[in-house]
């Protein structure tokens, strides 16, 4: 008997899936050492994006409940 998939936690509370079935993600780098980075880095780390096309499928099967 073939078990469940189960889906992973990791993933499940780093990336949320938008209404149109894009996966978002919150952009790297802005954890430490901000001294160093210009003030307009910073704002543009804040927003999130969309996961490339390449990843989509990948982290879909991860997401999976």
């Amino acid at each position: 008997m073939a078990n469940k998939m189960k889906s992973h936690r990791g993933a499940c509370k780093r990336f949320k899936l938008t209404g149109s079935g894009k996966i978002k993600r919150n952009k790297a780098y802005k954890s430490h050492k901000l001294t160093k980075k210009a003030p307009k880095r910073k704002r543009g780390l804040r927003q999130a994006t969309i996961i490339t096309s390449a990843d989509h499928k990948r982290m879909l099967r991860s997401m999976a409940k």
